[in-house]
């Protein structure tokens, strides 16, 4: 198989010092950014393609050189477009096949924002973008807890209060759609099992406490069960995410981005993984950010990384 791609991510966070940890994954990687990023005394050797033998016990290195260096916990505009154009390098060559998934180290999207122009609202949308505009779904995934918790917020990086008008039926559908293909194909799952929650408290409480439970999503829900898709709900998310709950689903479509992100951060935090279902090629993320504030103090917790790395690997092994 060929190997994962990690790339640099935001220079100036904890991107390039939990680059040499991730090797502890076991996960055959090359790392893509500029070598001059890393931190000292990091063992690693420049490769001109992504399957070029190393030393054991050394970091591949897909060299792309930035336009300056890396100040831990200050970025600079100056590397912004750098960090943009190795997203589209790694995605350049999983489509090309040249490596089996790319794994995503945090970005700053402020500092993108400011440095480059960057036009979208995170990591997700600019990756959907670079394979052709393709609908995807970000999933949630947690990797040390039993029953697994997975979760898609149908509505992702939205104001709260924009979230009723944009909850359509067309975009919970979708939601569902990918997310059942993605557990079939990325997973290894034959008949996933789906749990979607409600908006309003206790799912609406029969329209008491609001309509689209009634009106939208569970109408919704019949139409795809009909279809032959294994649904529940719409349930009170108040009650759906302890282990007794999980048992009985797969992965839990929320409808809106905290609804989902609250319950995996809170069960799994240093194991979630964050993946993208719907693109043509493999991505996952650690479930953190560029912690600006431990950046270069050797603090990083390489945990959501290399759990990252393997469930890339895992999905990679899947889909072959």
């Amino acid at each position: 198989m060929a190997r994962i791609l990690l790339t640099c991510g935001e220079p100036a966070g904890i991107g390039p010092e939990l680059a040499p940890l991730a090797l502890a994954s076991g996960v055959d990687l090359v790392w893509m950014g500029d070598p001059r990023h890393l931190p000292d005394g990091a063992a690693f050797t420049e490769v001109q393609a992504p399957d070029d033998p190393v030393p054991p016990g050394h970091l591949p290195v897909l060299r792309h050189d930035f336009a300056a260096p890396a100040t831990p916990g200050r970025p600079d505009p100056a590397n912004a477009q750098g960090v943009v154009d190795v997203i589209a390098r790694a995605v350049a060559l999983a489509l090309e096949g040249k490596v089996a998934g790319i794994t995503t180290a945090p970005i700053s999207k402020q500092a993108l924002k400011e440095g480059a122009g960057f036009a979208f609202p995170g990591h997700t949308e600019y990756l959907a973008h670079l394979a052709g505009d393709v609908p995807v779904v970000m999933m949630l995934a947690s990797t040390t807890v039993t029953p697994p918790c997975r979760v898609v917020p149908a509505t992702i990086h939205i104001p709260l209060q924009d979230v009723p008008a944009a909850l359509t039926p067309q975009l919970l559908e979708q939601a569902i759609r990918i997310t059942h293909q993605g557990l079939i194909r990325d997973l290894g799952l034959t008949a996933p099992r789906i749990a979607v929650a409600g908006l309003n408290p206790h799912a609406g409480e029969g329209g008491t406490m609001g309509r689209q439970e009634r009106d939208m999503i569970a109408p919704l829900i019949a139409r795809l069960r009909a279809e032959g898709l294994h649904l529940s709900g719409p349930l009170p998310a108040d009650t759906m995410f302890h282990a007794l709950a999980r048992a009985h689903y797969d992965a839990a479509v929320c409808t809106y981005h905290d609804q989902a992100l609250i319950p995996i951060k809170t069960l799994d935090f240093a194991g979630g993984v964050n993946v993208t279902l719907g693109l043509p090629f493999i991505r996952t993320s650690p479930d953190h950010g560029t912690a600006f504030d431990i950046a270069g103090r050797g603090l990083a917790d390489p945990s959501s990384t290399i759990a990252a790395l393997r469930l890339a690997h895992q999905m990679a092994e899947s889909r072959a």
